[in-house]
Formats: C-alpha cells, sequence, structure tokens
C-alpha cells in the first residue's frame, strides 16, 4: 500500500550526505510523532557485526550496497517509522522506489563547508567511515554531494537546509511537515 493509504501510516525517511544529522533529527522526529526510529546503517552494522569501514575494506561497496538494498527493503515494507538512511542510498534507484512505495523522503542539506565542520569536530567518527573516493573523507564532500546532489532532489519529497538551523529546530520543522501530509493539507 502507498503512502496515501488511510489504514496505513507512511513511513518518514531522511537522505542526506554523511553528517548531515540524520541520526540525530530522526530520533528527535520519531519522539515527537510517537512512531518508532530505525537508523538503517546501525542495523546494517549489527546484523554484520563489524563497522562499515571494516565491512567496505573487507568485502568492497558492491557487497555492502547489496546489504543495504536487503535492509531498505525489509524495513520500506513496514510502515509508520521514521528511517535514517546511508547517505549512499540513492546511489540504486531501486532503493528509492522502495523507499517511495511506503513513504516520504526529506532530503536534509547542508553546504559541503558545514559538512567539513562537523566531520572535522568528531574525529573517530569521521576515521572510522570509508572513503568514498581515494580523497578521503574531507577531501571527496565536494566531489561527492555534486554527483550525489541531483539524485537526492530528485527522490526527496520534500528538502530542508540544515545549514543554519539546530538538529532540534529541523526537527521540529519536519514534524510540522508530516503532521501537514498526515492531514492531507500538503
Amino acid at each position: 500500500m502507498g503512502p496515501s493509504s488511510p489504514d496505513k501510516k507512511f513511513n518518514v525517511v531522511l537522505i542526506g550526505y554523511r553528517a548531515v544529522g540524520k541520526t540525530t533529527v530522526g530520533q528527535m522526529v520519531a519522539q515527537g510523532l510517537g512512531r518508532s526510529f530505525v537508523d538503517l546503517d546501525e542495523v546494517l552494522v549489527a546484523e554484520a557485526g563489524e563497522s562499515i569501514s571494516d565491512l567496505v575494506s573487507r568485502e568492497g561497496w558492491p557487497k555492502f550496497r547489496h546489504r543495504e538494498k536487503e535492509i531498505v527493503r525489509r524495513f520500506a515494507s513496514k510502515s509508520g517509522l521514521v528511517l535514517a538512511t546511508g547517505g549512499g542510498v540513492v546511489l540504486d534507484p531501486e532503493n528509492t522506489e522502495l523507499l517511495r512505495s511506503s513513504g516520504k523522503l526529506i532530503w536534509l542539506r547542508a553546504a559541503p563547508a558545514t559538512l567539513r565542520d562537523r566531520l572535522s569536530q568528531n574525529a573517530p567518527e569521521t576515521e572510522s567511515r570509508p572513503g568514498l573516493t581515494d580523497k578521503g573523507t574531507l577531501a571527496e564532500i565536494d566531489e561527492v554531494l555534486a554527483a550525489r546532489e541531483p539524485l537526492y532532489r530528485d527522490a526527496a519529497d520534500a528538502s530542508l537546509d540544515v545549514d543554519t538551523v539546530s538538529a532540534a529546530e529541523a526537527a521540529e520543522r519536519i514534524i510540522v511537515l508530516v503532521q501537514a501530509w498526515e492531514k492531507g493539507e500538503l
């Protein structure tokens, strides 16, 4: 059943680049809406029994993306959740279709400088993220973001610029938007 089915609540799916705040904002949105929150990357790590960085270095990106797609498929079949996705989930059009089949996708946008600042502030977490290019996590932001922005834009039902708002403000704006969608006002 699609997002407009009256008997099932649509999923709220947060998409966007690394460090944009999908997990933090998603937890707040879930709490505010009284929904369950699921970070799809956390599910993947728990099921694999190793970090994404270790998984990618051992198995490569294609195997990681295969695992990611299986998790997307599983959670897209549910309803009423708030989902935080991995930054590259939109690279596979089937993932986008699956997520849209049961949800509304909200793109959390941030400028490269904001992302660099956030990633620099949390060095241990940044170092645990596998590189997406051979340039390294901080140096690759402009290139990878430029390649992914059209995919985020095409996938999103709505977008929110998070450069100048706190996580709490972003969550509040999303809650208001979701409530308007639920009432059929948008």
